[in-house]
């Protein structure tokens, strides 16, 4: 509800009251109005970037990151057993999803894509139900190319005993470089 409220000594005119109404019907057509914002820029190696459905980049529509600006988020520690590592061990990383909400992504999928170019398709549901991290560090000690670094998407396997099926261990991309928010 809005209320218009004016002084006796003052006159509202109908052109003025006319103009007020257009601009209000406008905005409830068209929405609230969205505008891209700028994360900060990396300071040393770009390890990850983001494109597609995103609303905050550093660069030329997308948003690149280094290993400083992926440890800035809270970070999450899951120990868990893998099919690539023995026993458990703990993976530690930020959220996917705190990821994402930082860049603001509005998407359904997400395409996943490692350094070796192999891809793997994420849905969004996976990152909203599930404690799904970017791990940057395995049993503390930071993940390096040699073991599926720097970046690796792991599940919360330990957790939920219906992701410890093919589905969910395919798209637990290892040397993680870039997403496509879609």
């Amino acid at each position: 509800m809005i209320i218009v409220s004016y002084q006796d000594t003052e006159e509202v005119t109908l052109k003025k009251l006319f103009n007020v109404a257009v601009f209000l019907i406008s905005l409830s057509i068209v929405g609230p109005v969205s505008v891209a914002s700028e994360l900060p820029k990396p300071t040393d190696k770009v390890i990850l970037s983001v494109s597609g459905q995103i609303d905050k980049t550093n660069k030329d529509g997308h948003a690149e990151f280094d290993l400083a600006m992926l440890d800035a988020l809270p970070q999450t520690t899951l120990t868990v057993e893998t099919p690539w590592t023995e026993g458990n061990v703990s993976f530690s990383g930020p959220l996917l999803r705190d990821f994402l909400d930082m860049v603001g992504a509005s998407g359904n999928v997400i395409q996943a894509k490692a350094l070796n170019d192999y891809m793997v398709v994420i849905p969004m549901e996976d990152v909203q139900e599930f404690d799904v991290i970017l791990a940057t560090s395995l049993d503390g000690k930071r993940l390096s190319v040699r073991d599926k670094g720097p970046v690796w998407i792991i599940y919360p396997w330990n957790d939920d005993e219906d992701l410890r099926v093919e589905t969910y261990y395919a798209r637990s991309i290892w040397q993680l470089k870039s997403m496509v928010i879609e």
